[in-house]
Formats: C-alpha cells, sequence, structure tokens
C-alpha cells in the first residue's frame, strides 16, 4: 500500500475544500486535497455565488478575476401565483457593493479555485482519489485512506484530516461521527429546461394548487425544479412523462412547445432527496467535517453553497497559525465549530420552519389561499423584502479571511 504524508488532508474538492486547501496554502500549510471524481463536470449542483462570496473573494484579491467568469446576475427572487407576481427576496434592498446574487457553473467555480491554490507550491489536488476511510493511533485521527481510478489503495498521513466531502461523507462515517437528522417530507426534482429569446427573466418560484415549481435563468438555459412529497416521484413517473410534460406547462405555459424535446426520457429528471441533518460533534481529536458533511442544508433559500464557504474561511482563520507551527489542539478544532454552529443551527430552524409550516402542507395541498398572506404582506410593505435577501445573500455570521502570516 502506497503512503504518503501532508500536514492537513482534505476529503472532498467541493466549494468548502477547495476553499479551504487554497486558503491553507495561503497560509504556508502543506496541503492535499482528495477528490474522488477525475472533473468537476456533475450536472445539478448548486450554482449559488451569493453576495458573501463576492465580498469574500474581494478581500483575497480575486475579485477582479473573478468577476470575468460567465455568470448570470439575479436582483430579485419572484412567486408567481393564481393573482400574479410578488417579489419575495429584494437583492437590490442588500447593503455593501454586490446588491445581487449570481449564478456561475459550479465546475467553473471550482476551476477557479484549483487555479489559485495551484500558485502556492505547497497545495495538491489529487483526482480519482476516492476515500475508504481513516486511520487512527491511540484515539486520535492520524490520516485517511483512499483508492486510485485502478483500485490501488493508498494511505496519507496528516496532522489534521478535513472532511469536506459531502452530505454522505465517508470521513464522518468512518470517524463514528453521527448527524442528528431533522427529516423532510419532501423531495426535488431538477430538470434543464430550454431557454429562448423573450422568455420572462430571473429567479421564479411558481405557486399553484399544491404544486411549487422554481425556473432560474442560466446563460443558456433555465435550471428548473419541481418540489415533491417525499417519495412522490415514484408516484408521478407512474402517471407517465406526459402527464408531467402538461402539469408544467400549465404551471408555465410559455415552456409548453419545448417540453417534449427538452424531458425526453426520465433520465433527463434528478432527484435531490431533501434533507436537513447537523453533526452534534464536528471534530474528534485530528479530524474536523465542514460544510455538508458538517450539516445537510435544505436546499431552500439556496444556501447550502453560502454555510460550506463560511466554514470552510472560519477553519482556515483558526487552524492556519497552529497547523503552520505544528501547535494544534483540540481546542482549536472546538474553536471552529463553536463559531459556525451558532449561524448553521439559526439557519436549519428557519429552514425546518418554512418547509414544516408552509412548503410541506402546500404540495400536500393543504394551502388554504392562491396567495400566501406572506407574500401580500410583503407587497405592500416593500421593506420587509430586504430580510430574505439578507438571508439568503450574506447569511447570519458573514467569515472574513484573515491576512496569511508568512
Amino acid at each position: 500500500m502506497a503512503s504518503g504524508h501532508t500536514t492537513c488532508a482534505i476529503a472532498g474538492a467541493g466549494p468548502a475544500g477547495l476553499m479551504l486547501g487554497m486558503l491553507l496554502a495561503r497560509a504556508g500549510v502543506d496541503t492535499v486535497v482528495l477528490e474522488k471524481h477525475g472533473d468537476f463536470l456533475r450536472d445539478f449542483r448548486g450554482d449559488t455565488v451569493h453576495a458573501s462570496t463576492h465580498q469574500l473573494m474581494d478581500e483575497l484579491g480575486l475579485g477582479e478575476a473573478f468577476r470575468k467568469l460567465a455568470h448570470q446576475r439575479i436582483e430579485r427572487l419572484q412567486v408567481v401565483t393564481d393573482d400574479g407576481p410578488h417579489t419575495l427576496a429584494d437583492f437590490s434592498r442588500l447593503p455593501g457593493r454586490f446588491p445581487y446574487i449570481t449564478f456561475l457553473p459550479q465546475w467553473d467555480f471550482l476551476t477557479f479555485l484549483l487555479e489559485e491554490a495551484n500558485r502556492f507550491p505547497n497545495f495538491r489536488l489529487v483526482q480519482n482519489a476516492e476515500v475508504t476511510g481513516v486511520t487512527t493511533a491511540g484515539g486520535r485521527v492520524t490520516g485517511l485512506r483512499y483508492e486510485d481510478a485502478d483500485g490501488q489503495g493508498h494511505e496519507l498521513a496528516a496532522e489534521l484530516v478535513v472532511g469536506a466531502d459531502g452530505r454522505r461523507s465517508a470521513v464522518r462515517d468512518a470517524a463514528g461521527l453521527r448527524p442528528r437528522v431533522f427529516g423532510s417530507r419532501m423531495d426535488v426534482l431538477w430538470f434543464r429546461l430550454t431557454k429562448e429569446e423573450g422568455d420572462p427573466g430571473g429567479m421564479v418560484g411558481r405557486l399553484s394548487e399544491g404544486q411549487l415549481f422554481v425556473r432560474i435563468e442560466r446563460l443558456g438555459h433555465w435550471q428548473s425544479a419541481i418540489a415533491v412529497r417525499k417519495g412522490g416521484y415514484e408516484e408521478l413517473r407512474s402517471q407517465g412523462l406526459d402527464r408531467f410534460r402538461e402539469l408544467l406547462a400549465g404551471l408555465t405555459p410559455f415552456l409548453a412547445g419545448r417540453l417534449e424535446d427538452d424531458l425526453r426520457s426520465w433520465d433527463d429528471v434528478k432527484v435531490l432527496d431533501v434533507q436537513i441533518d447537523r453533526l452534534v460533534r464536528w471534530w474528534r481529536p485530528g479530524l474536523l467535517c465542514i460544510g455538508d458533511a458538517a450539516h445537510t442544508m435544505s436546499p431552500i433559500m439556496g444556501v447550502g453553497i453560502n454555510l460550506a464557504l463560511q466554514d470552510a474561511v472560519a477553519a482556515a482563520n483558526v487552524l492556519a497559525g497552529p497547523l503552520r507551527e505544528g501547535t494544534l489542539t483540540d481546542e482549536h478544532l472546538a474553536r471552529v465549530q463553536k463559531r459556525r454552529m451558532a449561524p448553521t443551527a439559526a439557519t436549519q430552524r428557519i429552514q425546518r420552519f418554512l418547509q414544516t409550516r408552509f412548503l410541506e402542507p402546500w404540495i400536500r395541498g393543504e394551502g388554504r389561499s392562491s396567495t400566501p398572506a406572506v407574500l401580500r404582506l410583503m407587497k405592500r410593505v416593500p421593506a420587509l423584502q430586504g430580510g430574505p435577501a439578507r438571508a439568503m445573500a450574506i447569511g447570519l455570521r458573514p467569515e472574513h479571511p484573515v491576512p496569511p502570516l508568512r
């Protein structure tokens, strides 16, 4: 079995893993990121770039180059009911230099982070490296086990292992960390639809008769989703693809003429198993979990990437110095969790409230009005539209990178 050594080994080259890897390398810490895939080209990943992320990129001196990447800018989140359009979140009301959110393909975002990380000789990305477990000694995590594309086993020893490998984290499971699961009674079906010249743009949710259909304007298509009851995909599928197309056409008539070409089979529809969970303890000696590995977020509000990136910045701020100087202790790991637990738990409480009190009853057909009262109130008092915008685009505790000490 081949082996190696680094100061920090990170499992997962998603937004959290690559951001943390780049920040640690920038601060002079030897860092290896392991990614089980050979590229970043996976569809229906979160593509939201929040206002806080634009601010972060500016603070890192990367903002100008970052905003040259092709992206779609969104200034409002609208909800269309049978009574007409309503604004749920008005990002133009945000404070600061970035009164908007953008949508950027996640592979472009990750490639940008990787190019920046590769500027530092103490950073390395190993692709086609599937993490299978952790190594331990004396109750402490001492490294990672992984297999390469040929199935050959490897061990990578490290002073710190970071699990940033998503909601089905192999690191979390191998380390014996178990999440508290809050459950969900809904799933989301994702699919792409053709965008044509003249389509009404933006980020729009369509509410009607127990249905929630969301379409997000992208540079070349509509990223689309419809919410269903947990397990409702099989029921919908049993009714046939034609019935599904009829449902979508009824919700958004201008799409009707393109649905047959866009949705040729059920293979064009991806099921997202909605869940909300959170580790009680994000760390054990020698190991820390961040991002979805520490807390799986609902797609409600689209804040999963934001939380993951903020975790990475907070972790780098706390851990870079001790890792570089060889003085890392359990207290440092606990400090990261303490810093990020409050905004994570509060955001999940908001998500659970919206999901259990509004969305799940709605898709069960229990809505009492074609337009929820909160949307009518926001239309009467537009200033209220700034609250959801701030919660989505900035978050409850935005983090700021500490300048590296070299």
